[in-house]
């Protein structure tokens, strides 16, 4: 059920950063929770791989290339939705990657700590 709620809340913050940058289109509250369904999946199958791959420029820049993984699995996840995700740039999608982890931070990671 907290996965559920977590999907829900991450479609929310999807839209949020569409309503408030011009370079990220969503095309509705349905296109948001398959694009949350799909960055979820992407997160735990193609991020691992590209985190073991990256891990000496990431120990480089003391975690702050994490980030730009983020924003590869947020470009994948709308290039996986075709039209109805839409993100203008990779520095958009970087910018959405971290307001994303900040948000989630605040967000989602507290109520996956409450039992």
């Amino acid at each position: 059920m907290r996965w559920i709620l977590g999907l829900i809340i991450n479609a929310l913050i999807l839209i949020a950063i569409a309503y408030l940058f011009n370079g990220f289109h969503l095309s509705g509250f349905g296109a948001a929770l398959v694009a949350s369904l799909l960055l979820s999946i992407v997160n735990a199958i193609v991020k691992p791989i590209l985190v073991v791959l990256t891990l000496p420029i990431t120990i480089l820049t003391l975690g702050f290339f994490l980030f730009i993984i983020s924003a590869i699995t947020l470009m994948l996840t709308a290039a996986l939705m075709g039209s109805a995700f839409v993100i203008d740039g990779f520095g958009m999608a970087i910018l959405a990657a971290i307001l994303i982890a900040i948000i989630q931070t605040f967000v989602v990671k507290p109520m996956r700590k409450r039992r």
